[in-house]
């Protein structure tokens, strides 16, 4: 008696769907945010290339340490020359936009795989950087910078 009680209490396991969530493509979509700039990003398996609107990662983003922080998401997980990247991205500035590819590519790396998301998330890189650029105030030349005090 007692055993019919524990196999059917154990019988009814929900599995989560661990697969990943990709398109008839084999690509995982996410969306990456930095400042005002805002990044739609592809992942799927490949050899590492990557394409930010329609162009290469060296040639849309020239400086060393831009490219650095889009590649940190792969070194971190050690994933580099695994996976083709394809970002568009809209938006802001060249830093903001870097930033935004690296959350888009981050989130897209958790949904490929799932074994992901505790490296990447202790390291930082699937939070939203919320700071924003202060407004600018009334009476004032700039967000907070007054006016030059004159005595006489």
């Amino acid at each position: 008696m007692m055993a019919e009680v524990e196999e059917a209490v154990s019988a009814p396991t929900v599995e989560l769907d661990e697969k990943p969530k990709l398109d008839n493509l084999g690509r995982a979509y996410s969306t990456g945010k930095r400042k005002d700039a805002v990044a739609r990003v592809w992942i799927k398996k490949g050899s590492g290339k990557i394409t930010v609107n329609k162009k290469p990662l060296e040639k849309y983003f020239a400086r060393p340490t831009l490219q650095m922080i889009i590649q940190q998401a792969f070194s971190v997980t050690n994933a580099e020359d695994q996976f083709d990247v394809m970002a568009t991205v809209k938006g802001g500035g060249l830093s903001g936009q870097a930033g935004a590819v690296r959350h888009g590519m981050s989130k897209a790396l958790t949904i490929f795989d799932g074994e992901f998301r505790s490296v990447l998330k202790a390291a930082g890189f699937l939070t939203r950087d919320s700071r924003v650029v202060e407004r600018k105030k009334y009476g004032k030349p700039k967000a907070r910078r007054s006016f030059q005090f004159s005595k006489r």
